[in-house]
């Protein structure tokens, strides 16, 4: 979206007031729309936390990948799926699956577009498209970008503590 034609450096930068607004016992709050996905780098072997915006839906959240599959974070699931997830006051392990299936950005954007209109809206301008576009619109522009969808893994006795 829109993010993705900042400089990385910058893109940078903005990761860090979420992160201190989690560190600050602030996620309930901040968790509404943004969540903190920990991915284990690609090169580095080092954990790598995100905060995304995304949308949960029948028990599965989905982040959209605004570079598309030139995303770091995108690029280190492929290689390594496992993750951990922080949204709102809940920390969870989980499995993510990349997607660049256009059909099924599409209906993300549709989704995002359903439950935040003006917001999305606002983006969707922000990329040269009208705030409410049409299917075959999101189509042509979800070939640009990719998303993932994170499965939680199933509780056990040594799941990550609630913080």
């Amino acid at each position: 979206m829109a993010f993705a034609r900042l400089p990385k450096p910058l893109l940078r930068l903005i990761r860090y007031p979420p992160r201190l607004a989690y560190a600050l016992g602030l996620g309930p709050l901040l968790g509404r729309y943004v969540l903190l996905l920990t991915t284990i780098g690609r090169k580095s072997d080092l954990k790598r936390v995100t905060p995304l915006q995304y949308e949960e839906q029948d028990g599965i959240i989905y982040v959209g990948a605004a570079r598309g599959t030139k995303a770091d974070w995108f690029r280190n699931i492929v290689a390594n799926p496992q993750v951990t997830v922080r949204v709102r006051n809940r920390r969870f392990k989980a499995q993510a699956e990349a997607i660049t299936d256009t059909e099924r950005v599409a209906d993300f954007l549709e989704l995002r577009l359903a439950r935040h209109p003006r917001m999305v809206g606002a983006m969707m301008k922000g990329e040269g498209l009208p705030a409410r576009p049409s299917r075959a619109q999101l189509e042509q522009y979800a070939k640009s970008i990719a998303m993932v969808a994170i499965k939680p893994e199933p509780a056990s006795p040594s799941q990550i503590p609630q913080s």
